[in-house]
């Protein structure tokens, strides 16, 4: 076909326009890849995207954070440490990441006290955390900048003496579990006997008063009524049963416990024990406030809440008005009283707070049930999260509250004895057998052409 000159300018200038054009939308393609970064997380369980709970912490750090990163050139460190940090950064911006090589710079690394290649150095404020690489991992970055977010001692005491449950002791019915996970998040804890130290230290931060099993002596009942009277806050947590000398505390604080033990058929179907309570539904109170999850109070109690003058009172949570105090015995089928038993709905938890001297807020938890923080049951549901949204309020650390605890995804495949044995027989029997056979079928075959 034969084209004029102008046809051929014409063609040639479209040409010259397309590749001038491509050149231009590659060119912004490049500039928008480097000025703006999208990512896509399609993995299963968004192994490369943060839990809600880092994501959270992070979002209520207000200050700048500023992380130094220890780790020398070789390897993958520093490109790890820029992949993790980098997640942070997408939610919080203020976080400033410096390299130093440990190599080049001894002595900035002596000074600092860092031990180990890899190791950070996370500085908020005037608090400061160092991450040793063998920890770095999700889990424990979040659980880094919880603790740095907190700032200063929070003591959780446990009264003890009294057959309480235990923060250190690993029976089924203590909370060394729980106290071991508030240590991860900055709390500091310890049983107190007042018969060895007859006063409650000054910077307690909560009082845990766990289930006792035999009597309070008067004289440490008026400590614990003293503490109060300064301002101390109080997780009060009661099994069903006799008060053993702390009827003056809970008169003081508006506190009636109705006898017997919660019942509730509907829990029943879902926990296999009626007595065994499930808690879908809470109040409004900041502690509970848009919590969602499943708590499971096993042997739990109903309380009565009538807040003395200048405290304000409220409910945490209640039961079903399906349910019932049962004062009977819960061997073989329950069924409801009427003339003796109390129906449900019935309260929980319930919560006080007062302002002294107009400037410093008093908090007070009673709970009818120690078993749902126990080692056995804290697993269960929400637990866990309900025990820190607790202890988080009531040492007034209220940006924390409500932030869930599990942050570590699943990494595990845990098999069953028949799929182990499947997956040696596939990979170990079949596959090779198969292998071999196609390929000595094949070497047969041609051999006979």
């Amino acid at each position: 076909m034969y084209h004029t000159p102008r046809i051929h300018w014409q063609l040639r200038l479209m040409n010259l326009s397309f590749v001038v054009l491509f050149l231009l939308a590659v060119g912004l393609l490049q500039w928008l890849a480097s000025e703006y970064q999208l990512q896509f997380d399609w993995t299963r369980m968004h192994r490369h995207s943060l839990s809600p709970a880092s994501v959270a912490v992070a979002e209520r750090l207000k200050e700048p954070l500023k992380i130094t990163a220890f780790a020398s050139q070789r390897g993958e460190t520093r490109r790890l440490i820029q992949e993790m940090v980098g997640r942070y950064q997408k939610y919080k911006p203020d976080i400033q990441l410096e390299f130093v090589d440990p190599d080049t710079a001894p002595e900035r690394a002596r000074a600092t006290g860092v031990q180990f290649d890899g190791e950070l150095v996370l500085e908020y404020g005037d608090a400061r955390e160092s991450l040793p690489p063998t920890q770095f991992n999700e889990q424990n970055f979040t659980n880094a900048l919880t603790r740095l977010g907190h700032r200063g001692e929070r003591w959780v005491v446990f009264l003890s003496g009294h057959g309480e449950r235990s923060p250190v002791k690993q029976a089924n019915f203590d909370l060394s579990t729980w106290a071991a996970q508030l240590h991860k998040r900055g709390f500091k804890t310890r049983a107190l006997s007042l018969g060895e130290h007859p006063q409650i230290p000054k910077n307690t931060t909560v009082l845990v008063i766990a289930g006792p099993r035999t009597r309070l002596l008067a004289g440490e009942v008026k400590e614990v009524q003293n503490y109060l009277d300064r301002g101390g806050n109080l997780l009060w947590l009661h099994d069903p049963g006799p008060l053993l000398g702390l009827e003056p505390l809970a008169e003081n604080l508006g506190i009636e416990f109705q006898s017997g033990v919660i019942v509730d058929p509907a829990s029943e179907s879902i926990t296999g024990n009626a007595a065994a309570i499930v808690i879908t539904k809470y109040g409004a109170h900041p502690v509970v406030r848009g919590f969602t999850d499943n708590t499971v109070f096993p042997q739990a109690g109903g309380i009565s809440l009538n807040a003395p003058e200048g405290w304000q009172g409220s409910v945490l949570m209640d039961t079903r008005p399906t349910s019932w105090s049962e004062t009977g015995s819960l061997d073989g089928p329950i069924q409801l009283d009427k003339a003796r038993d109390l129906r449900g709905p019935l309260n929980l938890a319930v919560a006080l707070m007062r302002t002294l001297d107009n400037k410093r807020e008093q908090r007070v938890i009673v709970v009818g049930d120690g078993d749902f923080l126990a080692n056995t049951y804290l697993p269960n549901g929400g637990n866990l999260e309900l025990g820190m949204s607790l202890t988080n309020w009531l040492s007034q650390d209220d940006a924390f509250v409500n932030i869930p605890v599990k942050t570590a995804r699943d990494r595990s495949l845990d098999l069953g004895r028949g799929g182990q044995i499947a997956i040696v027989a596939v990979f170990l029997a079949i596959l090779p057998v198969t292998l071999i056979s196609s390929g000595v079928l094949i070497w047969l075959r041609r051999r006979k052409r």
